[in-house]
């Protein structure tokens, strides 16, 4: 692209963003050089919309606040220039759609460095776009680039690492190398479905003072639909999310006081999508009520410092589940970049050992959120409560609790121990056809929620229709901003599949991440 624009082409190209976000920007570069262009197209193309149908439709701030894609073939080529995400699905689709459009398989020659010149075309349209919007009173910081590649990873970050050494990095916060895994056939969509989520194997590569994370992932839509809705996760890392707060070892449960706190520093992470957030309200805008409730916490934003007091230890048999409500939140160490390394260290071990010795005496614990701010009589303090789970993980989960005052009376009938056998026998039949599965995966499960956005969204542009290759302008003359397609979502009664697979301590407990065992754990938990 050719990065010199008069002022006027700039503004078209860049509008200024409305409020400032400490999620990243997104580049996209996608290799199509592969030689199973085919498939990766197909899946690649839905993947991404049904990700980007999410982003637009949720209310509150936008979680992928400006977005750019380039292709590479015979050389880079950007098919969408810096955009807001936000009320812009119909010019992300009509990209999409051109993306569709691309010529298959061998027609383009492999091994080219475009995806490097994509990456410095890439950094320096996002310097612009920086330097336009610093001058309109607004800013966003920095970018993160994700490559997609069918090209051996270890010879694109070679490459990478030649063409940058000279680059201002600056405003660069990370690199991702997505290394796309060939298969020999096509699997039909409903097997495909069916393709268990793994995490991708990846690993960090540090040069030019910065870390490029190097992944593998397969040709399929679940897999590279998790990979894009990493993108929704809060990224701030300004501050810790949650402060958990245990009893120091070394004092019994008489003497110990308030004063004498262990805190465990911990970053929250969303379980699952609210459906709240997809339903939107008369005005577009989300309830300031639904974040400051003091029976709710939220992940996103991550506005407020949760503090959580461990008040007692709950034997994990002993906790119905009809008094567990409200929306799960994974709770991690947290990756303060405030906090120095020998902390961060400590603080992970004990947060690991913790996790080990909950699942080792088979524990929950009780924990009283405190206010963040007191009633208007300024006499009263309210409190939530919490129970807090582990797993086979690293990482514990987190669900308010039934209060007294939120529990309604019920009586519950005693099971008759025996029952005709005329009801019986139909039961027993019953059951015995269903298909029965060792646990319960939600990939398995889809609503249309993907198709429904999509259908409110969605609004045709006259002007960005995909056109045969040889009618299309040329890449690097900006294109007419077109009209923001605005929709009111409905009420959703079914939320998207969880971004990860939480799995409970009965699972697998021989795969649980061990650590050495501090001697205040073991005190405290006695």
């Amino acid at each position: 692209m050719n990065s010199r624009k008069l002022l006027s082409e700039t503004q078209r190209t860049f509008p200024a963003a409305k409020v400032h976000c400490q999620q990243p920007s997104r580049i996209l570069i996608v290799d199509a050089t592969s030689a199973s262009w085919t498939n990766t197209c197909s899946v690649l193309s839905e993947a991404l919309e049904n990700t980007l149908c999410l982003a637009c439709s949720l209310t509150g701030p936008c979680r992928v606040p400006l977005l750019s894609l380039y292709v590479v073939q015979n050389q880079q080529e950007c098919l969408l220039p810096f955009t807001q995400v936000k009320e812009n699905f119909a010019r992300i689709q009509a990209c999409i759609s051109e993306l569709r459009s691309l010529p298959r398989e061998g027609c383009f020659p492999q091994g080219g460095n475009g995806a490097v010149q994509a990456v410095q075309d890439g950094l320096q349209q996002f310097k612009q776009y920086s330097r336009h919007t610093a001058a309109g009173g607004s800013t966003n910081s920095s970018v993160e680039i994700t490559i997609l590649t069918s090209q051996s990873s270890k010879e694109m970050v070679k490459q990478l690492e030649k063409k940058l050494k000279d680059v201002d990095l600056v405003s660069l916060r990370r690199i991702q190398v997505i290394e796309i895994l060939k298969r020999d056939f096509l699997e039909p969509e409903d097997v495909e479905q069916h393709v268990p989520a793994e995490e991708p194997s990846s690993n960090d590569i540090a040069i030019l003072g910065m870390d490029i994370d190097v992944q593998t992932i397969e040709d399929n839509v679940i897999s590279l639909e998790m990979l894009f809705k990493t993108w929704l996760h809060v990224y701030g890392t300004e501050r810790e999310h949650l402060h958990l707060l245990l009893p120091s070892g070394g004092f019994s449960h008489a003497t110990a006081t308030k004063t004498t706190l262990m805190c465990l520093k911990c970053d929250l992470q969303e379980r699952l999508l609210d459906p709240a957030l997809l339903s939107g309200t008369v005005d577009g805008t989300m309830r300031a009520a639904d974040l400051n409730s003091p029976c709710q916490m939220a992940a996103w934003p991550a506005t407020v410092l949760y503090k959580l007091q461990v008040v007692k230890a709950l034997k994990s048999e002993g906790v119905c589940e009809s008094v567990v409500y409200g929306l799960p939140f994974i709770i991690k160490p947290t990756s303060c970049w405030q906090l120095d390394w020998d902390e961060l260290e400590i603080n992970q071990h004990s947060f690991h050992a913790l996790c080990h010795s909950l699942l080792k005496r088979k524990w929950m614990l009780l924990a009283k959120r405190e206010p963040q701010n007191t009633s208007p009589n300024w006499n009263i303090m309210m409190h939530s409560y919490y129970i807090i789970v582990p797993s086979d993980s690293a990482t514990l989960l987190v669900k308010a609790v039934a209060i007294r005052e939120l529990l309604l009376p019920s009586t519950f009938p005693a099971l008759l121990a025996e029952h005709p056998e005329r009801v019986h026998g139909p039961i027993e039949s019953a059951l015995n056809s269903l298909e029965v599965e060792v646990a319960y995966n939600p990939l398995h499960l889809k609503s249309n929620l993907y198709k429904y956005l999509k259908s409110m969204l969605y609004k045709p542009l006259h002007r960005q229709q995909a056109q045969p290759r040889d009618q299309r302008p040329e890449r690097h003359q900006p294109k007419q901003q077109q009209s923001r397609a605005k929709a009111t979502v409905a009420p959703l009664l079914m939320a998207p599949s969880p971004v990860q697979v939480f799995r409970p301590a009965a699972v697998r407990k021989d795969s649980c991440e061990r650590s050495l065992l501090p001697k205040e754990y073991d005190e405290f938990l006695q």
